[in-house]
């Protein structure tokens, strides 16, 4: 009797966890057709490639489960009464993924993605609202008043604790996701197509080629001043080309930088000895040493700058004179200017003189006499975000642009 009364406990134990199983299946289905999904050229053409590994169950477990996501979320508004700032398009609700990045989830639901950490509403049960992570869903809500708010519901990762059922997996927690897609600045930190009049004096240099020679190349040995390092460390080598003065001072600002090759230290000390792995171009005496600035690529909240800015982009990398969208620029105005990591600039293009003609008639100018020039009003060429600060200059990423940016052109405050 024992036995077959063991055996009918069994079967109903099998029988609900079935049931329970088709009950989350549901849920997981009804889930994912409500789950919005940005434009790939807001979100994922602006980022860094995606991981492509499956969400563990965990994740599955917190972002899917009725019940892991009503005991375990906690919300904070990040926008209250965001009707305004808003864009007409804005999905209803989006979780965040890998890959992400704070800036292109801002665009898809503002009008001006900056704004963001301006108008943000601290929520007093979340640490560090400004870090969101993947898991969490970002949404569009109505107030008690009936205002519009954005609001971002935790998920796992975000710090919540979250109930783990039986046979469940576990992973490491992912850290937040990044501001911007910095594998789109990592070249230029690695190997600086513009480098600042104090970064060319403190720089160490080569000194001299080995066994003589003028120009250098793969393979050859170069002698190194004021290299401190160690062995076996790689650093770009650098040609400091043109000099980049401030047009609304006349300063030397810095220079134009081109990469020459990867060198080696095989050798410590006062007078270092290095080894050319590779080259891109001959290197010379005088050509300086470089390492990734790793600094410039650390987490920062994006801002209007707390001083009125008024400056020029100088530069550009690669040494061209137009610019779109993720290229990296320079611009005349630095830490003594109030500048700082984050700034985000309005760039306007420079504007134009044109020949006024005034109007025809049969032939016949209406000017009396003959006409003069006039000035054509600014137009907005795009978005600046700045991600490394000198003195007296800046680098920025090119976040947005309407038009292509070039040397000269205004940079301003939003």
């Amino acid at each position: 009797m024992f036995a077959n009364q063991s055996l009918t406990v069994s079967r109903m134990l099998l029988r609900a966890t079935a049931w329970a199983g088709l009950m989350v299946l549901a849920a997981c289905a009804s889930h994912r057709s409500e789950e919005a999904v940005l434009p790939p050229s807001t979100v994922a053409s602006a980022a860094p490639e995606a991981d492509a590994t499956s969400p563990t169950a965990t994740e599955v477990a917190a972002q899917e489960s009725p019940e892991g996501t009503a005991e375990s979320a906690e919300t904070t508004t990040v926008i209250n009464d965001a009707a305004s700032v808003v864009s007409p398009t804005a999905p209803k609700s989006y979780v965040v993924k890998r890959g992400d990045t704070l800036w292109g989830i801002a665009s898809v639901f503002l009008k001006s993605p900056w704004l963001w950490p301006e108008i943000w509403y601290v929520n007093p049960q979340i640490g560090n609202p400004h870090r969101i992570y993947p898991g969490d869903t970002v949404r569009l809500a109505n107030g008690a008043d009936g205002r519009t708010q954005v609001q971002i519901v935790r998920g796992v990762a975000g710090g919540a604790a979250s109930r783990l059922h039986p046979l469940l997996r576990s992973a490491p927690l992912e850290g937040p996701i990044a501001t911007i897609p910095y594998s789109v600045i990592a070249a230029f930190l690695s190997r600086p197509g513009i480098l600042s009049r104090d970064e060319v004096r403190a720089a160490p240099y080569v000194l001299a080629l080995r066994d003589d020679h003028v120009i250098a190349g793969s393979g050859n040995e170069l002698y190194i001043k004021k290299l401190k390092g160690d062995s076996g460390a790689r650093y770009s080598v650098m040609h400091v080309d043109e000099p980049l003065k401030d047009p609304q001072g006349g300063g030397l600002l810095g220079y134009v930088a081109i990469y020459t090759g990867t060198a080696q230290l095989t050798q410590p000390g006062n007078t270092a000895k290095a080894l050319l792995l590779d080259s891109a171009r001959e290197t010379v005496q005088g050509d300086v040493l470089v390492t990734a600035d790793a600094g410039a690529g650390g987490d920062f909240i994006p801002h209007s700058a707390a001083r009125p800015i008024d400056g020029r982009v100088i530069a550009v990398v690669d040494n061209v004179l137009l610019a779109g969208q993720f290229e990296v620029v320079a611009v005349n105005r630095g830490t003594r200017d109030g500048m700082e990591r984050g700034n985000v600039l309005t760039v306007d293009q420079a504007a134009e003189t044109v020949h006024d003609d005034c109007a025809h008639i049969n032939g016949f100018s209406t000017c009396r006499w003959g006409g003069g020039s006039a000035r054509l009003p600014a137009e907005t060429a795009g978005t600046l975000l700045v991600f490394k600060v000198a003195e007296r200059m800046s680098y920025a990423l090119i976040m947005r642009d309407t038009t292509p940016i070039h040397v000269g052109d205004h940079v301003r405050n939003p």
